[in-house]
């Protein structure tokens, strides 16, 4: 039986579509983490050199450390939610 789904041009329209949005969400994830422009760069870079499996590394890696700000604001709502 055929199957329309696994065409090629099907499975590279969905390869070319999802690694934008893959590199958009690493780097909406990079910004949340206190980097410098190069680390950045170099992260970002990974996520592009590697396709499918680039921004998985990325995030698994976890680059520098949080933001204080973002510690600050979970920590006090988390006092505001006790009590």
């Amino acid at each position: 039986m055929y199957n329309i789904f696994m065409e090629s041009q099907v499975l590279l329209f969905l390869l070319v579509a999802y690694i934008p949005v893959s590199f958009t969400l690493t780097m909406f994830y990079l910004r949340f983490r206190r980097c410098s422009t190069l680390e950045m760069a170099g992260w970002g870079s990974l996520a592009i050199a590697i396709p499918v499996l680039g921004p998985f590394f990325v995030i698994a890696a976890r680059p520098g450390p949080r933001k204080r700000a973002r510690q600050n604001n979970l920590i006090n709502s988390a006092r505001h939610s006790k009590g």
